[in-house]
């Protein structure tokens, strides 16, 4: 079995680290237990010729660099009118070999300036997306992060109510759809009408730090073909590894600059208008889903790919230790459990003994609580992560901890 990232970006990505290169991602991948990474970006004509100049390819769609496998993906944005609407969203693209991503990338030029950002911005539908795709072979695409308010395929802002609608029928090469840090797989299970869709989850990391904070395991076999047919038929597709949607950015409704997050419940109260600037709020993922739903939370449809919640091990750290996760104590202790255990994945799959053996007392608590589940957030909102809470005694300390245990989740609808 092995972990597969299959979305990230490159140096050439707008606000992305000058480390996310594929020296940096081959170093995290090791420490982070990831075999199989996507090599994002395939479409900025530098990327691609560091790629081609560096990697060698294993023949089977599969490239490798310093130990590490990659398979060649890139995001797009697609910018277009539709329905009376400006419609924004971004597809993750998988291609098989050099010469189709050239191929690719011959296409999309005459829609945006590839050389501008990593993941270009291209004045197309994606209906046009999909005729294009179509016409190579054995490319395919995922929507990426599908729930999120800007770029996402439902997204509150410039999304649509389902896939059939954002490709006007064109959905033959859609193998998958990407849930994002703010939703999982539970939440989209509410979804009847994208049961047909495998999901997955995947980093989306602009820094090489940031591998696998979203993840797939699979048991197939190790190849661009093998790793398609899995997605597909859910055969050897084991489980997805997935933030807690809490920890998302934009899981409730809220203003970040006048500091007001709502429950849905509580923003349709107020007609989804910010109470301090009467301007719309950011209407979340929880809200949307909500909004699209037309079963309760807690169905699981037949044949879903199972999944777990991670709480990144830094994160876990950096709680525990009461200081910030770059700082020189929590990268120490960090570093010593990955050497100890091996890969960052281990850990969370390790059994309790071991861990207390790994470290002291209070670490090891804290990750074996983090590992149980046993965990709250104080929700993420309109572009801020959600906040880690360990210590129930803390909570209520916090400004609004109180108020926010009593809003509801999924399972209130």
């Amino acid at each position: 079995m092995f972990i597969a990232d299959l979305h990230i970006h490159s140096k050439y990505s707008r606000a992305t680290s000058i480390n996310a290169d594929l020296d940096g991602y081959s170093k995290w991948a090791k420490i982070k237990g990831i075999e199989v990474l996507g090599t994002g970006d395939f479409t900025h004509p530098k990327w691609l010729k560091e790629l081609k100049g560096k990697m060698f390819s294993l023949e089977n769609g599969l490239f490798e660099y310093e130990g590490t496998k990659f398979l060649l993906t890139a995001e797009v944005s697609n910018v277009f009118e539709g329905k009376g609407k400006t419609r924004k969203v971004h597809t993750v693209v998988l291609v098989p070999s050099f010469e189709i991503a050239q191929q690719f990338n011959d296409e999309i030029k005459k829609f945006g300036d590839l050389e501008s950002d990593g993941r270009p911005t291209l004045n197309m539908s994606l209906a046009e997306l999909a005729d294009i795709v179509s016409k190579l072979k054995d490319v395919f695409l995922i929507p990426a992060h599908a729930w999120t308010p800007w770029f996402g395929i439902f997204g509150s802002k410039t999304g649509f109510d389902s896939v059939e609608e954002a490709f006007d029928g064109k959905t033959e090469r859609i193998v998958a759809l990407e849930t994002g840090l703010s939703s999982d797989p539970a939440m989209n299970w509410m979804v009847s009408k994208i049961d047909k869709y495998s999901l997955v989850s995947n980093s989306d990391c602009h820094s090489p730090q940031k591998l696998g904070r979203e993840g797939n395991l699979f048991d197939c076999e190790v190849s661009y073909s093998g790793i398609i047919n899995a997605i597909k038929t859910r055969k050897g597709f084991v489980k997805t590894y997935e933030f807690y949607p809490e920890e998302g950015k934009y899981y409730y409704d809220g203003h970040r600059n006048c500091n007001v997050v709502m429950h849905p419940e509580e923003a349709i109260k107020h007609k989804n208008i910010c109470p301090v600037c009467r301007r719309m709020l950011t209407i979340g993922v929880l809200h949307r889903v909500y909004e699209l739903a037309d079963r309760k939370f807690g169905f699981k449809p037949e044949n879903a790919v199972p999944f777990r919640h991670i709480v990144p091990l830094p994160t876990v750290i950096s709680k525990a230790l009461k200081k910030p996760e770059t700082s020189n104590s929590v990268q120490g202790v960090y570093e010593k459990i990955v050497r100890y255990f091996g890969s960052e994945f281990t850990v969370y799959e390790m059994k309790e003994d071991a861990i207390r053996l790994a470290t002291s007392p209070e670490i090891a608590d804290a990750i074996i609580k983090a590992n149980r589940g046993e965990v709250r957030w104080r929700p993420g909102y309109d572009g801020f992560f959600g906040e880690l809470i360990l210590d129930e005694k803390e909570e209520g300390k916090e400004e609004g901890g109180d108020e926010r245990k009593k809003q509801k989740s999924l399972m209130d609808f």
